[in-house]
């Protein structure tokens, strides 16, 4: 029974490190390899941009990529 109940809290636990938060805009402040979703008008329907934070110096990397309807939810950017 102990081990069934583990199990469960588990699954509860983990299951929100799955879904992927997509973003209305762009952040201003990303740290250093932090990744940012962003359903945008810069990629084709079906796909959103994502950023990657950088060191100072360089630029933010930024690709358009495909999530799984099942592990996107849509949320606001807060400043």
């Amino acid at each position: 029974m102990r081990t069934l109940f583990s199990i469960l809290v588990f699954a509860a636990l983990s299951s929100p490190c799955f879904a992927q938060n997509v973003l209305r805009s762009e952040p201003l402040v990303l740290a250093p390899y932090e990744v940012a979703y962003v359903q945008g008008t810069a990629c084709p329907a079906g796909k959103v941009l994502k950023v990657t934070g950088a060191i100072r110096g360089l630029h933010r990397k930024r690709a358009c990529v495909g999530l799984a309807s099942d592990q996107a939810s849509l949320v606001a950017a807060s400043p």
